[in-house]
């Protein structure tokens, strides 16, 4: 009869612990009605096509999912992108913080937190989540959904796109004074009227 170590043990007990996670998070899916599943679905196709009213009511029944099973992340990341689509950010930003707090290797949570950032011109918090979602892709459509999140990342820093915190006066002249060496010469010597 072979003998169980403690090693064992542990690596039966996270098992469990998994395996028992994704029962709950199935169950929890699961009890989402047909109708806010049909509104779901609406949402992910176009944000735009529900009206002020759906908006809420689909906040209102993934509330109430959250409140019934609030050790799911994914219902708090369904949450948190419908809070986005009835623009209330703050919200949004709480219950996707709280996804990835329950499901730290969670794709899905990091890159929709990196995306809510990204969208409110927070930079170097985007680029964080974006990073970690990119580095717990599982397959070729989750990594290029970070590839795309973190390009478009670069195109808003390489634009000067960002917000918060004090930016030195020098910085903006460093931007044009690259703009303009990037130019051709005689480009250059016209924009700064220079002959």
């Amino acid at each position: 009869m072979d003998e169980m170590t403690n090693t064992d043990i542990v690596l039966d007990d996270r098992t469990t612990k998994v395996a028992l996670s994704a029962r709950v998070s199935s169950l929890a899916l699961a009890s989402i009605s047909p109708t806010t599943q049909t509104l779901l679905l609406r949402m992910f196709a176009d944000p735009y096509l529900l009206d002020k009213d759906e908006k809420a009511h689909l906040v209102e029944q993934l509330r109430e999912c959250v409140t019934q099973y609030p050790e799911v992340s994914e219902l708090r990341v369904l949450l948190g992108m419908a809070l986005c689509v009835n623009l209330d950010a703050q919200a949004a930003i709480e219950e996707l913080r709280e996804s990835v707090r329950l499901a730290p290797h969670s794709f899905i949570a990091q890159l929709k937190l990196g995306e809510l950032w990204m969208r409110l011109r927070v930079v170097d918090k985007a680029e964080q989540h974006t990073r970690l979602a990119a580095l717990l892709s599982q397959s070729l459509a989750q990594s290029e959904l970070a590839r795309r999140q973190a390009a478009a990342l670069r195109t808003m820093q390489r634009e000067g796109i960002e917000r918060g915190g004090y930016k030195s006066p020098f910085g903006t002249l460093t931007q044009v004074f690259r703009r303009l060496w990037s130019r051709p010469r005689s480009e250059a010597a016209v924009a700064l009227d220079i002959r």
